[in-house]
């Protein structure tokens, strides 16, 4: 391998990096945003169908064909092209970003409604028991054992769209993956260039990981007494 032309590479993978987290943070908040309100939505019969139908469809597709969906087949549907939403739906960033939030809130929304089962039932008749109002026991009973067990799955979801950001470069979006591929095609060298990608990505999941390990460590210290 030559180590000259690899370096030159990672250069040019770096130039895509903002955009790959551009579409991750951007897909996690959109995500996160829409996971409240499947969760909040559940509280009805009609609510709970409606949000377990939305969750069954997106977990149980795969990221490429949402996309494709939404890039593809959007488009060919006459009373969209006519819509206000075409100028945004022409673009291949917002169809990307938003298969991402849409793929993202399946699987946020259940690792937020398992995080909020696990609370205690006794914590919140304790909360109401002292006079807190409904407000007040999930801000400061409910949530913060919710967050708590929701870190290490939620973990896994970041490191998950971290590296779904890549099906973006099928829509000819240029993040890593996209710059990768276009290397590929013009030198032939397709094992240094994906190597160079996959590091990227590995350096990135590490982060996550780490970031997520001190977060948990630090809210649940206990828990980490015996490693010392």
């Amino acid at each position: 391998m030559d180590s000259a032309f690899m370096i030159d590479i990672v250069y040019k993978l770096l130039s895509g990096l903002p955009l790959t987290l551009n579409l991750t943070v951007f897909g996690l908040i959109g995500g996160g945003c829409l996971a409240l309100v499947l969760n909040a939505i559940r509280a009805t019969p009609l609510g709970n169908s409606v949000a377990s139908t939305y969750v069954f469809l997106f977990r149980g597709t795969p990221l490429l064909i949402q996309l494709f969906v939404i890039y593809y087949g959007l488009s060919a549907l006459p009373f969209v092209r006519g819509s206000f939403l075409w100028p945004l739906l022409r673009e291949p960033y917002w169809c990307g970003l938003l298969a991402l939030i849409l793929n993202d809130a399946a699987y946020t929304s259940e690792i937020l409604r398992g995080a909020f089962r696990a609370v205690p039932q006794g914590s919140r008749e304790a909360a109401k028991v002292v006079g807190m109002t409904r407000w007040e026991a999930f801000r400061r009973i409910s949530f913060p054992i919710a967050l708590r067990q929701a870190l290490p799955a939620y973990s896994s979801e970041v490191v998950a769209l971290l590296k779904g950001t890549a099906l973006v470069s099928t829509i000819t979006l240029m993040e890593v993956t996209g710059i990768a591929s276009a290397a590929v095609r013009q030198t032939w060298r397709a094992i240094e260039v994906f190597l160079c990608a996959a590091i990227i990505y590995l350096v990135l999941s590490l982060l996550v990981t780490w970031s997520f390990a001190q977060v948990e460590r630090r809210l649940s210290p206990w828990l980490f007494r015996d490693a010392r």
